[in-house]
C-alpha cells in the first residue's frame, strides 16, 4: 500500500516530476557549456540567485544549533521534541548549500582546494570550513535518528558520550556561519546600497536567522501534522512564537536605530526600487508576524502559529535576496535577472530538499509525539528518549 501510494500519480508528484527533469537537463547543460552560457551572471554582476538561495538556506537552518543549544545544553526539556525535525531541517538544507556551491563554481573539479590550500585572511576561507565543519557535526547528530532505526545500541552509545562536545560544537560553527555570510559584504561599502549596508551586518544576519530558523520548525510541524498525523503539541509551538516574536522585535528595533545613528534614515522615503523592497521586507518579515504574535489568542493557535510562520520566512527571503542582489545592482550598472537555468536548478534543490523531508519524516523517528499528547505525557516521553541518546 504504502508503495501504491509512493508512485501513485497527483497534481504536485506531477509538477515535482516536471522540476526534477528540467532541472537535471538545466545542471547538465550549466557543467557542459559552463556558467556564461547558463546563467546571467557576469563580472559586473558575479553573484546571483544560487549566492542568494545558499544565504537562505544556512539561515533557515538556524534552528539546528539554536534548538540543540537550548534543549541540551541549556536543558530546556519543553523543546526536546523539536531537536530532531531542527536537526533534519540543518542537514537538508547545509546539503542543498553545499550541492548549489558546487554547481556554482567557476571550475568545480577545484572544490577541494579549500582543504589544502589555507587562506586565513579570507572571509570565503572561514565560510567554507565552517560549512564543512557544521556539516560534519549536523551528520553526527542526524545519525541517531538512522540508527535507531536498525536498532544498533552501540553507535549510539558512542554517539551519547560525546554528544554535549558535539552540540557545543555545532553551536560554535554555526554561528560562526551564519554572521560570516553578513561579514562577506563588509569588504564592498561602497557597493552595498546604503539601507542594507551596515558595520552591524553580521549581527543582523545572526539574528534574522534565528527567527527564520524556528519559524521554519513551525511551518513543517503544521504540514506534518495535516499530512501524517504527527508533529507537536501547541505549547510546544506556542513558545517557539514567543521567542520568534522576541527576536523579530529586537531586529526590527536594531535595523532602524543602525539606519538613524548611521545617517541612513532619509533613504526610507526616496522613491525608488530599493525603498519598495526594504519596506516590502520589512513589513512582510517583521510587521506583520509581530503583529499575529503580540495577539494572545492567536500565538495559541497552531493557524494563526503556522501564518506568521509564512510571513517570516518570506521576509527572511526577501532580506537575504535584497543583500546578495537588489543591494548590489544599482551600482553594478546592469539590470540581472535569473536565467531560466538558474531558476530551473534552484527548483530543483527546493523540491528534492522537500522530498526528503517529507521521506525522512515518513519512514523514521523525527517527530516524536504528536498533537493529541497532553503536556506531561509528551514530557516524559522526550525525557526517556533524550536519557536513550544523550545520557541521563
Amino acid at each position: 500500500m504504502k508503495t501504491n501510494n509512493l508512485f501513485r500519480l497527483s497534481f504536485w508528484k506531477s509538477v515535482s516530476a516536471i522540476v526534477i527533469i528540467v532541472g537535471l537537463y538545466s545542471i547538465i547543460s550549466r557543467f557542459a557549456l559552463g556558467l556564461g552560457w547558463t546563467t546571467n551572471l557576469s563580472d559586473l554582476v558575479p553573484w546571483g540567485l544560487w549566492i542568494g538561495f545558499d544565504f537562505i538556506g544556512v539561515g533557515l537552518a538556524a534552528a539546528g544549533f539554536t534548538i540543540a543549544a537550548t534543549a541540551h545544553i541549556f536543558n530546556a526539556h519543553k523543546y526536546h521534541s523539536i531537536v530532531r525535525p531542527a536537526i533534519l531541517t540543518a542537514y537538508i538544507g547545509y546539503i542543498i548549500v553545499i550541492l548549489l556551491l558546487i554547481i556554482d563554481l567557476g571550475k568545480p573539479r577545484n572544490f577541494w582546494h579549500p582543504l589544502v590550500m589555507w587562506n586565513p585572511h579570507s572571509v570565503m576561507f572561514e565560510i567554507t570550513w565552517c560549512v564543512i565543519c557544521y556539516s560534519t557535526i549536523l551528520t553526527l547528530e542526524f545519525a541517531p535518528i538512522i540508527l535507531e532505526k536498525f536498532n544498533l545500541k552501540a553507535p549510539i552509545e558512542l554517539l551519547r558520550k560525546i554528544s554535549i562536545t558535539v552540540i557545543i560544537c555545532g553551536v560554535l560553527f554555526s554561528t560562526l556561519h551564519q554572521s560570516s555570510f553578513g561579514s562577506l559584504y563588509l569588504i564592498a561599502p561602497t557597493k552595498v546600497y546604503p539601507l542594507w549596508y551596515s558595520s552591524y551586518l553580521p549581527v543582523h544576519f545572526f539574528i534574522s536567522c534565528i527567527a527564520a530558523g524556528l519559524s521554519m520548525i513551525i511551518f513543517e510541524a503544521y504540514l506534518c501534522a495535516r499530512a501524517f498525523r504527527q508533529g507537536l503539541k501547541v505549547w510546544v509551538l506556542s513558545g517557539l512564537g514567543k521567542v520568534i516574536l522576541t527576536v523579530l522585535s529586537i531586529e526590527l528595533i536594531f535595523k532602524f536605530s543602525d539606519l538613524l545613528l548611521s545617517g541612513k534614515f532619509s533613504y526610507l522615503f526616496l522613491p525608488i526600487q530599493e525603498t519598495y523592497f526594504f519596506w516590502l521586507e520589512i513589513i512582510i518579515g517583521s510587521i506583520i508576524p509581530i503583529a499575529i504574535l503580540s495577539i494572545p489568542g492567536y500565538i495559541n493557535d497552531r493557524k494563526w502559529l503556522y501564518f506568521s510562520s509564512i510571513f517570516t520566512i518570506s521576509g527572511f527571503v526577501l532580506n537575504r535576496m535584497n543583500v546578495s542582489i537588489t543591494s548590489l545592482v544599482r551600482t553594478s550598472g546592469q539590470n540581472y535577472t535569473p536565467s531560466f537555468y538558474e531558476i530551473s536548478i534552484t527548483l530543483l534543490l527546493v523540491v528534492l530538499g522537500m522530498w526528503a523531508f517529507r521521506l525522512i519524516t515518513k519512514n523514521f523517528k523525527v517527530f516524536e509525539t504528536s498533537f493529541g499528547q497532553n503536556s506531561e505525557a509528551v514530557e516524559t516521553a522526550d525525557l526517556k528518549q533524550r536519557e536513550l541518546i544523550f545520557g541521563k
